[in-house]
């Protein structure tokens, strides 16, 4: 199992509040993504509080024994326990109201690939056939598309598209989805902010990916998502067998 992952403040913004963290367990492999949001350098520290805190409470918890259903447990407990850190550290302190982060978690082991999200940062698996998404935005513009609203059309450049309807740290508790996805013979995935996904196409990502040594792979779709402006922190992570 072999990882790589990078973050980049991008041309448009003048501080990077992405965030990308990956831990092996054994031969196991857990990535985490977080796109930080608020006023301020709020966005910049509810995303480190949230790689931080997911890394370590997921640390503490995890065993090689565990079951499917724990694993899942053990990820949304993480996730919950960044919640109330950020929400926490929110209320007492007027300077960070209204700070908060999407994450996106991916835990590999041999067998099966453990996902949890919370908000518009995203994983893929990557197949022979293109890119898959795995995960479901928490944005508005992707909840009047699921209710027929909108267009598959209309939802690529909605001006509601980048308006959150889930986040880690903004509310005292946080609904969090979570997948488990099995495998035989091996998996790949992508994990990325809405700087690389919110501008280029998946048949775009993909081409990139596919023609790309494992090596650059991740300096190439930073490069991929300037070539579209730049206009947002880009982070990813890539895990592959």
């Amino acid at each position: 199992m072999r990882h790589t992952a990078l973050t980049d403040i991008g041309l448009r913004r003048d501080e990077n509040q992405d965030m990308v963290k990956c831990e092996y367990f054994g031969e196991n492999i857990l990535a985490v993504v977080c796109d930080g949001m608020g006023g301020e350098r709020a966005g910049k520290e509810a995303s480190a509080i949230a790689i931080e805190e997911v890394i370590s409470r997921f640390s503490e918890g995890y065993s090689e024994e565990l079951e499917d259903e724990e694993i899942r447990k053990l990820l949304i407990a993480s996730i919950s326990a960044a919640n109330s850190v950020i929400y926490t550290k929110a209320r007492f302190d007027y300077k960070n109201f209204g700070m908060g982060t999407t994450c996106v978690a991916a835990f590999v082991n041999e067998k099966a690939a453990y996902i949890a999200n919370v908000g518009d940062s995203r994983c893929y698996v990557i197949t022979e056939e293109g890119l898959c998404q795995v995960t479901t935005d928490h944005n508005v513009a992707a909840l009047l598309y699921e209710q027929g609203k909108i267009s598959e059309d209309e939802l690529v450049n909605h001006p509601q598209k980048n308006m959150l309807i889930r986040a880690v740290g903004v509310d005292k508790t946080v609904q969090i989805d979570t997948f488990i996805l099995d495998y035989d013979d091996k998996i790949s995935l992508l994990l990325c902010s809405d700087g690389l996904s919110g501008y280029s196409s998946n048949d775009e990502i993909y081409e990139v990916i596919v023609d790309t040594p494992f090596e650059t792979v991740a300096q190439e779709l930073v490069k991929l998502a300037y070539s579209k402006g730049g206009r947002d922190n880009i982070t990813v992570a890539l895990i592959t067998d």
